[in-house]
């Protein structure tokens, strides 16, 4: 069994900056991750950019150089990498925590790889691993996309794209633009508010020109080989389809979460309970970081709010582990 004085679940960038202040504070650590490093970011869409400028993505003093203003996917991998390289971070890759246990002495941490015990757990968990699902019939066909990375898998098919916000939008635009004949299936009545400015106007007129088929307050029924069912105003309609690109979001692990006795508050966007001014949760010593302290509000906590997390929490700790 691995003793260290403190275990940051999560190798995302909040993950990493953690692991940073830990070390910088001279306290033993390992941050353990069950896919790559920065596994959220490696699964974003291949061409993506940030809609943030380079050094509001900065940690650990490493600077983040860029092509142009946003930076790319790829820029973003290399740069945590280098990161990662930089300060000789202690990081195990591929290794899945799969129980954490409170005792009177901290916390003993059960891996797919190993067993470890810290006094002190910080939770830096994303949420790109868990979609929303549409529970409905034929979800489980290989045709049926919770992630998407590039648009030429889709040159010259029928693609039904799933959801109105961003990244929605982002993916019927880029298929459509690539040789896809897309149809957008929309609950709402209209594409969301908060899809970005510069981007709004563009899938709006695409809709309105006929471009892009899009049907409002709709809901898909079933899916099969070849085509989808969908709920709409003016009755059940069956679509020819060769694709289903459900952007419906994704959401955090409470599961996993709740095994710990995490408490949550009781509000729509299932908000786990901490101390905003120290990260603490409501158990002693477990700290949360990024974009889980939003529970379903994921569009609140970013990498360039949420950097400051790392150094909150271990100012915290050092009172405490020090003192003893």
């Amino acid at each position: 069994m691995e003793v260290k004085d403190i275990i940051i679940i999560g190798a995302g960038p909040i993950g990493l900056a953690c692991g940073i202040e830990v070390q910088k504070a001279g306290f033993s650590y390992c941050i353990i991750e069950k896919g790559c490093l920065v596994n959220s970011l490696y699964h974003y869409p291949l061409n993506m950019s940030f809609f943030s400028t380079s050094e509001r993505l900065e940690i650990g003093g490493v600077p983040f150089i860029s092509n142009n203003p946003k930076p790319t996917r790829s820029e973003a991998l290399e740069y945590y990498r280098r990161v990662s390289t930089t300060w000789k971070l202690n990081v195990k890759l591929y290794e899945k925590v799969e129980q954490v246990i409170k005792n009177n002495d901290g916390f003993l941490v059960t891996s797919s790889k190993g067993n470890y015990k810290a006094k002190a757990l910080i939770l830096a968990l994303g949420f790109y691993d868990l979609p929303y699902l549409l529970n409905v019939d034929g979800e489980e066909l290989k045709k049926v996309k919770h992630y998407y990375d590039e648009p030429h898998p889709y040159f010259g098919q029928k693609v039904a794209v799933i959801g109105a916000a961003n990244s929605a939008v982002d993916v019927a635009l880029e298929t459509w633009r690539k040789g896809a004949e897309v149809s957008m299936i929309i609950r709402e009545d209209a594409i969301r508010e908060s899809v970005k400015y510069w981007v709004k106007p563009d899938i709006e007129n695409r809709i309105k020109e006929g471009s892009i088929k899009a049907f409002f307050n709709s809901n898909v029924i079933r899916i099969t080989p070849d085509t989808i069912e969908i709920s709409t105003p003016l009755g059940n309609q069956i679509i020819e389809n060769d694709f289903v690109l459900a952007m419906t979001g994704y959401q955090p692990p409470f599961d996993f979460m709740s095994s710990m006795g995490i408490s949550f508050h009781d509000d729509e966007f299932h908000t786990p309970v901490y101390n905003e001014e120290t990260m603490e949760s409501n158990i002693s010593n477990l700290y949360l970081a990024g974009v889980v302290c939003g529970g379903l509000k994921t569009n609140k906590w970013f990498i360039e709010n949420s950097r400051v997390h790392a150094e909150v929490i271990i100012k915290d700790l050092k009172q405490k582990l020090l003192r003893k």
